[in-house]
């Protein structure tokens, strides 16, 4: 009797797991189609190389700097004590440009989110639009790897795209 019992349930479970529904989605193929998107990626590459620019042009100044100081040394122009002097300074310069960088590398970043993240919600809403309209259970991003088998009828990237208006 048990064992009728058992596998009741698992043929309850199988019929169950049948009316489920599945889809997935290339979220990194509809990323790259939306115009926002390499708007956004367009926007964070300026910020970037504006930055970049600014940190290039402030390692130029110290190196021309340290140029500077080894020629007044070489030339015999600035005492021992004036030479470590200039060097602490520069070396306070130096740390500055670290600093900068570090910096640079936090507010792209934060830029990147500030631009990108309005959008992922947008193209998220959508998918949990789109998986309550046409009652689907789970929809698996193909671009992550974990769909190992996915029947093209099951793409609801088209379903999304016009959720996005695309």
């Amino acid at each position: 009797m048990k064992k009728y019992i058992i596998i009741a349930v698992v043929m309850m479970g199988m019929s169950t797991l049948h009316a489920q529904k599945f889809g997935y989605i290339n979220t990194a193929e509809l990323i790259q189609s939306i115009p926002e998107v390499k708007e956004a990626n367009s926007n964070i590459e300026t910020f970037r190389n504006q930055l970049q620019k600014k940190g290039q042009d402030m390692i130029k100044s110290l190196q021309t700097k340290y140029a500077a100081l080894e020629k007044k040394r070489d030339r015999g122009e600035l005492s021992p004590k004036q030479i470590e002097e200039e060097a602490m300074k520069l070396g306070e310069e130096e740390q500055q440009i670290r600093v900068f960088d570090q910096e640079s590398q936090q507010k792209i970043v934060k830029k990147s989110e500030d631009l990108l993240q309005p959008l992922r919600t947008k193209i998220q809403e959508a998918i949990d639009q789109v998986a309550a309209e046409n009652n689907f259970v789970y929809i698996f991003d193909y671009s992550t790897g974990f769909v190992l088998y996915a029947d093209d009828s099951t793409d609801v990237s088209t379903l999304v795209r016009a959720k996005l208006g695309m």
